[in-house]
């Protein structure tokens, strides 16, 4: 290659990473076209997307549950999805954590990692974790054991057999506890825990084991007021250091924690915008707000 040539690689190279930081270039203010060494268990988002899945579709019995459904998620984005009964939110979390196989289409976790080429407890490995509408806790242990059990470490046998908490464990616990708002509840029996408690203990066992995006279904239904409340600042602060994906009814909950609302209906997206634009759709209130 002539110098001139090189230099002029050089400087194209430059403008296009001043582009990426801005947005502007072709693909979004992605960088993947410049080669960069990804550490272990690293997820790439130089694309700008932790999460993408596009024309994905599955059918049961002949019941079309997803229909070519395209979506796609930032890193540290707090993303609210809504939709009537039956618009494929369950089904949706169901692909992107491998206890389904779609019939067809794409999941991608970052710009490399095929979602569909792994099994559940691998994709919870690669750091997606998901919380069940019901709350599921170890009820006969305490707070604390219940958090110790899910921190991430080796569970092999004889590391099991070995393990002891050493500093920067016992920092990291202390740091949800903090977070879940269950610091002064630490020897309390988990069955003891009113149900909102519950709630923010099984979040906290998740992130414990230091996810990158968590997927939420229902997190705030039957709480109370206040514990809605607490939840709502449990997710914002969550925000930026970890995606999140919330399924929820609760309208004012959405309120107060949502950016982008995404609606279901049918298995694919009829809507999606701020919280007053997609309350504001016709198609939305026609079939799930109501008049």
């Amino acid at each position: 290659m002539t110098p001139d040539l090189m230099e002029e690689g050089a400087r194209r190279a430059s403008a296009y990473r001043e582009l990426a930081k801005v947005g502007k270039t072709e693909s979004g203010g992605r960088q993947a076209g410049f080669s960069r060494v990804m550490a272990a268990g690293e997820v790439d988002v130089a694309h700008g997307r932790i999460l993408y899945l596009e024309d994905v579709s599955v059918s049961f019995d002949g019941f079309k549950a997803i229909n070519k459904l395209s979506l796609d998620i930032a890193p540290g984005e707090l993303r609210c999805i809504i939709g009537p009964n039956g618009a494929g939110k369950t089904t949706m979390m169901d692909i992107i954590t491998g206890k389904t196989r779609p019939d067809e289409g794409t999941v991608f976790f970052g710009s490399t990692i095929d979602l569909l080429r792994f099994t559940e407890p691998e994709i919870a490995q690669m750091g997606i974790g998901r919380k069940f509408q019901k709350p599921t806790v170890f009820e006969h242990l305490t707070v604390f054991e219940n958090l110790e059990l899910t921190l991430k470490t080796d569970k092999g046998v004889k590391s099991s057999m070995f393990f002891r908490l050493d500093s920067a464990h016992s920092d990291r616990l202390a740091e949800v506890l903090h977070t879940i708002h269950l610091a002064d509840s630490t020897t309390r029996l988990a069955g003891n825990l009113s149900h909102g408690q519950k709630q923010w203990l099984e979040i906290g066992m998740l992130l414990t084991q230091d996810p990158k995006l968590l997927l939420l279904d229902e997190p705030v239904a039957g709480m109370t007021d206040e514990e809605t409340a607490r939840t709502a600042e449990l997710f914002l602060s969550l925000k930026g250091k970890h995606s999140l994906m919330v399924v929820e009814h609760d309208m004012s909950f959405i309120k107060t924690i949502s950016e982008i609302v995404t609606v279901l209906c049918d298995g694919s997206v009829l809507a999606q915008g701020t919280l007053d634009q997609v309350q504001s759709d016709e198609r939305v209130i026609e079939v799930y707000l109501g008049r």
